[in-house]
């Protein structure tokens, strides 16, 4: 069994795209409960993407995006990043700030972000240690606003150690006529594919 996604088989990346289906559901639940608003979800798109082809899925290496950082400790050990186009961003801090509206996302904008980051990413990882068994636990969120290139190439040093591939849950909240889109990108440490993909019952054919 490898250690990485470059072998993966349909079984395996059918299971994944179950998973980020189920946790996308329930952070969209979560992030309608804490706007106290109703929110949709369009289905999902979950891909395993060559990790140099990250960037143009979001608009190319030089669109200003927001990411909000975790690191994941427990049985599985890792990181999520949850990052949003800017102005999907900014949507999110109207939503949430009851039509707070700034050109620059400023600190107050910026320390609600980070509140439906917590949100949002700890419903994920708490669907995925529910439908795993794992414990996990994320940390404090660290939030960056820059280009895509530039906040994308902090991951790559650590996932360039354990795969060329990374797994990305595309995700369309739609409130009204607002439409936000975000990306969730689990990021594993060395090892913790085995580990999510046997408690998961799957195995590839590495």
């Amino acid at each position: 069994m490898s250690d990485n996604l470059d072998n993966m088989d349909s079984l395996v990346l059918d299971v994944l795209k179950e998973v980020g289906n189920i946790g996308a559901g329930n952070a969209t639940t979560a992030l309608a409960k804490m706007l106290n608003k109703k929110i949709d979800m369009n289905v999902p798109k979950v891909n395993v993407l060559d990790f140099n082809d990250v960037a143009d899925l979001i608009g190319g290496p030089e669109t200003l995006v927001c990411s909000i950082f975790f690191k994941i400790e427990g049985d599985l050990n890792g990181s999520i990043m949850f990052m949003l186009e800017i102005e999907s961003s900014k949507i999110l801090i109207n939503l949430l700030l009851n039509g707070y509206e700034t050109d620059k996302i400023d600190d107050f904008a910026k320390s609600a972000l980070n509140e439906i980051g917590n949100i949002l990413s700890g419903a994920y990882i708490s669907s995925l240690s529910g439908l795993t068994g794992l414990n996990m636990k994320i940390s404090v969120p660290s939030l960056a606003i820059d280009m895509a290139g530039a906040i994308l190439s902090v991951p790559a040093i650590e996932f360039g150690k354990v795969s060329d591939k990374i797994l990305i849950i595309e995700t369309e909240f739609l409130e009204g006529k607002d439409n936000v889109r975000g990306y969730f990108f689990l990021v594993p440490e060395y090892g913790s594919y085995d580990v999510l993909l046997k408690s998961l019952g799957v195995t590839d054919n590495g």
